[in-house]
């Protein structure tokens, strides 16, 4: 069995606690040590044992996550989680694995513990199976003051409008107020690809693709570089039965 990974998360808020808890759980070979509210906690499991990854938060009260990052032993790997994207540039010249904009997708996640493994081992984490409610083909949406039914198989193509989502329909779309993110941990994976920071498509809409950008219904719909490698994965394999 591969050596667990020891990890701290250190956030002033509990549900941002829990959020990440529920996301690492879905990776093998990760143990979480403690989630600790400020730095004088993180500080206390620091000296009681070895922590190989700590999720920090930057923006805390009394003692910052910048602040505390640079007390902590270069062996100990850290990975930035915050609400305030003006931070990454602090955070990358602190030699941080990596920088989490809340709220964190799973995708996302994954993405920096994979980032992490590159710079320790070559063993990356098994994602486990996760289970999914075949029954449930749609999902609400506060829209025009009121909730609105979203059936997945209306759905062509999700966009992100800076603080806002447009879903593109068969017929129409709706736009609510919503991350791109969360949207994406609503959607059957199996039926949808996120092609862009700012995009993702039905699978079934799709017309044709290229390298560079998807087409359905006479609209091309970018592959940024970033998902390009995965995107094509999984589109060439389709063919083989992926």
């Amino acid at each position: 069995m591969a050596e667990l990974i020891s990890c701290l998360i250190v956030d002033d808020e509990p549900v941002a606690c829990d959020v990440l808890k529920g996301l690492l759980a879905k990776v093998d070979g990760i143990r979480i040590v403690a989630c600790c509210r400020n730095a004088l906690e993180a500080f206390k499991w620091l000296n009681k044992g070895a922590i190989d990854l700590i999720f920090l938060d930057i923006n805390m009260p009394e003692i910052s996550g910048l602040a505390f990052a640079k007390t902590i032993n270069r062996e100990v790997k850290i990975i930035f989680t915050t609400a305030y994207r003006e931070y990454a540039v602090d955070g990358f010249d602190l030699r941080a694995v990596d920088y989490l904009l809340k709220p964190i997708s799973f995708q996302r996640l994954l993405q920096s513990i994979h980032k992490y493994l590159d710079e320790t081992t070559p063993m990356a984490p098994v994602i486990k199976e996760e289970i999914v409610d075949e029954k449930s083909d749609f999902f609400f949406v506060r829209a025009d003051r009121k909730m609105v039914k979203i059936d997945f198989a209306d759905i062509r193509f999700v966009e992100s409008l800076s603080d806002y989502i447009k879903i593109h329909l068969v017929n129409g779309s709706v736009v609510t107020r919503e991350t791109i993110s969360n949207i994406e941990a609503k959607l059957p994976h199996k039926q949808f690809l996120r092609v862009h920071r700012s995009f993702i498509v039905a699978i079934a809409r799709i017309d044709s693709f290229t390298n560079e950008y998807i087409e359905m219904a006479s609209q091309e719909i970018p592959i940024s570089r970033s998902y390009k490698s995965e995107v094509l994965d999984r589109l060439e394999g389709i063919n083989e039965g992926f």
